[in-house]
């Protein structure tokens, strides 16, 4: 038998962790399906899906299953031996994607990291040193390592760090002619979210990123989509390129890949794939066999026909409810978003007031997100039950209702 654990208490994160964070005042402990329950065995709905990670809500039966099979069987090889479940995954992925090859990592970060790295060693092999530049738009957000955190367009992530990465630029976001301003010849990359999340639940214009698609062809640039938070049926399409019929030339994943499990992976076509040859990139845990393994169990449930479908059936459930709460109560003006991603945007009277209604929401025992100090995000699990959706709106409305009151 194992020891009894010591007690903990959320007063604990202030002693032992590094302040980066500011961490809700209880702690969860267990989830199943769209709920969870704290410390004090209160239970909440959960429309929060770990940042538009738990694709499958909490302790999924098939991924719970996945995840049990395989830690009975091999944790861990390193990638100086391949293993069965990262194979298995590579051919999801490439079956369902534009894609020929996979890289896989642990987060959405190391996934870009790897995008940027390729598309810059492309452009080096093909064309030279020179052309090495990537925009970017302003507002993004594409991880937090240095590159990363350069690529990103917000300055408050990346100010503070010495210095930044150079041959980065930023245009506005939906901006198809200060695109076509900024690239040149010497651009090696263009990298977009298909629906800016961090800052503020944005999706792009079709015409936005087809034009992409064309200068990037008329520039000799690869077009990356950074698909971290809209990836694996978040949209109501298995990636929101298919969404948007625009085919990029990499594209990043993680977040719902790996429903909980930390995995990332850089999706890319044969003939750029090759210009990272053995001993250019790597990672040791990247692609390890249980994260792969409950990739794949992900990958079966999400990428059916009922599942994808349900993601959209969901969305006008959920905008139908919201755009009368907003109505109601004068606290948001538009509700956007694709699938189950959604953003509420806060009226006049209540902008920066995000953490205001998340903490409203919570006192009413419904978890959601911001996304800015403007925009109230929802990123539920894919498969949340009708009930759920009902009842979390309910409590959304009671917040509502008290904050508007008060």
């Amino acid at each position: 038998m194992s020891a009894p654990q010591a007690p903990v208490q959320r007063a604990d994160f202030d002693q032992v962790m590094v302040p980066n964070y500011a961490p809700a005042a209880f702690i969860p402990v267990r989830g199943a399906g769209s709920r969870v329950w704290d410390q004090a065995g209160r239970e909440l709905i959960d429309f929060a899906g770990g940042i538009a990670v738990n694709v499958l809500g909490h302790a999924h039966p098939a991924l719970v299953g996945a995840l049990t099979e395989q830690a009975n069987k091999l944790w861990h090889v390193s990638n100086v031996f391949t293993n069965e479940p990262a194979l298995r995954l590579a051919h999801k992925l490439v079956d369902a994607t534009f894609a020929d090859r996979a890289f896989f990592c642990n987060s959405g970060a190391e996934a870009n990291e790897a995008a940027f790295k390729l598309a810059r060693r492309v452009a080096h092999d093909r064309f030279g040193p020179e052309k090495h530049e990537i925009i970017a738009t302003v507002n993004s957000f594409h991880g937090r390592t240095l590159f990363t955190v350069s690529v990103g367009g917000q300055p408050k992530y990346s100010d503070g760090f010495g210095p930044k990465i150079t041959g980065i630029s930023h245009v506005p976001y939906n901006d198809l002619e200060a695109l076509k301003a900024q690239i040149s010849d010497k651009t090696c990359a263009v990298v977009i979210e298909p629906i800016q999340g961090e800052s503020g639940v944005v999706p792009a214009d079709v015409a936005y990123l087809q034009g992409a698609r064309e200068l990037c062809d008329k520039h000799n640039a690869l077009l990356i989509f950074d698909e971290v938070q809209t990836g694996v049926g978040r949209t109501g399409s298995l990636f929101a390129y298919q969404h948007y019929g625009v085919t990029p030339d990499i594209l990043s994943s993680a977040k719902s890949l790996g429903g909980g499990f930390p995995i990332g992976a850089m999706l890319t076509t044969e003939d750029l794939a090759k210009h990272l040859a053995v001993g250019t990139h790597g990672t040791t845990y990247g692609g390890n066999p249980l994260a792969c393994a409950v990739a794949n169990a992900v990958l079966d449930v999400v990428n059916t026909p009922e599942v994808l479908a349900g993601v959209k059936a969901k969305h006008q459930k959920f905008k139908a409810r919201l755009e009368q709460i907003g109505e109601k109560y004068g606290l948001f003006t538009q509700v956007r978003g694709v699938g189950l991603l959604i953003g509420c945007v806060l009226s006049e009277a209540w902008k920066g007031k995000a953490k205001e209604v998340f903490n409203a929401a919570e006192k009413e025992g419904l978890m959601v997100l911001q996304a800015g100090p403007d925009v109230v995000r929802f990123a539920p699990s894919l498969v949340v039950e009708d009930a759920d959706i009902d009842e979390g709106l309910d409590r959304f409305e009671r917040a509502a209702a008290k904050l508007t009151q008060a």
